[in-house]
């Protein structure tokens, strides 16, 4: 008896690794939706949480033990000490803000002048801070976009103050310069800063926060780009793979 010929082509039907192949996809799009979801909350949170127990770790010495709460309580309370600095360092800037305080506060910075050494940290990280947290300051508060590192290509800039007299008479050419900082990827902390002509640079309708976290993401993240557009992405496809990976015995039959 001879033995019938083996059919050439598979049965109908989808074959069977489709639907490991679908459900895997499905798997794989879920779990970048909830990594999405998740992610910047959970390092949004575990910054905040480290910042408060930085400064809690500074302050909370220098409070005495009768007053602190745990001696009261049957635990201890997170961000304690930042209460405590927020009340001291307010404190204190309304003792400046009057005359015995500002004769202090002059007292303080005649007497750090005369040290050779800590006179020109004091006087660098005092400008620093009077320009960053000034509320009419314009330091780094406009972007901008220079020819770097060489013709044809461009690299984001923040915008600081014009060179100095000193410095501007130095500068080659008659135009009016401006200094500029070039923050590296994945770090702003870090850069160039130099003097560029005026002209030379390109305004940009941006501000220094989303310039900052497409440095940080090296171009991954455009300004404007909307996460909840990605996350809905996302859930389409993990639908669209859902779909795909269904049986064909259950998907109504087409009528010809």
């Amino acid at each position: 008896m001879e033995r019938p010929d083996l059919p050439l082509t598979p049965p109908a039907g989808d074959p069977p690794s489709e639907a490991p192949r679908g459900f895997m996809a499905r798997i794989r799009n879920y779990f970048l939706t909830g990594l999405i979801v998740a992610g910047p909350v959970a390092i949004t949170f575990y910054l905040t949480w480290w910042f408060v127990t930085w400064v809690d770790a500074i302050v909370r010495p220098l409070v005495p033990e009768a007053y602190r709460p745990e001696q009261y309580l049957p635990y201890g309370i997170p961000g304690s000490g930042l209460i405590v600095a927020f009340v001291a360092l307010t404190l204190l800037g309304f003792l400046t803000a009057n005359l015995i305080g500002r004769s202090l506060v002059d007292l303080g910075e005649n007497l750090l002048g005369r040290m050779p050494v800590v006179r020109a940290i004091y006087r660098g990280l005092k400008q620093v801070f009077e320009t960053l947290f000034s509320g009419s300051g314009s330091s780094f508060r406009k972007v901008g976009l220079v020819e770097f590192p060489s013709p044809g290509m461009w690299s984001i800039v923040l915008i600081s103050q014009p060179p100095s007299t000193e410095v501007a008479k130095s500068l080659p050419g008659q135009e009016e310069h401006i200094s500029v900082f070039l923050p590296c990827a994945p770090n702003p902390t870090t850069g160039f800063f130099f003097y560029v002509p005026k002209s030379k640079i390109i305004d940009i309708d941006m501000s220094a926060e989303d310039a900052a976290t497409l440095i940080m993401s090296a171009g991954v993240v455009q300004p404007g780009s909307d996460s909840q557009k990605k996350i809905a992405a996302l859930a389409e496809m993990a639908n669209a793979a859902r779909v795909a990976s269904t049986p064909a015995a259950k998907q109504p039959a087409q009528v010809d």
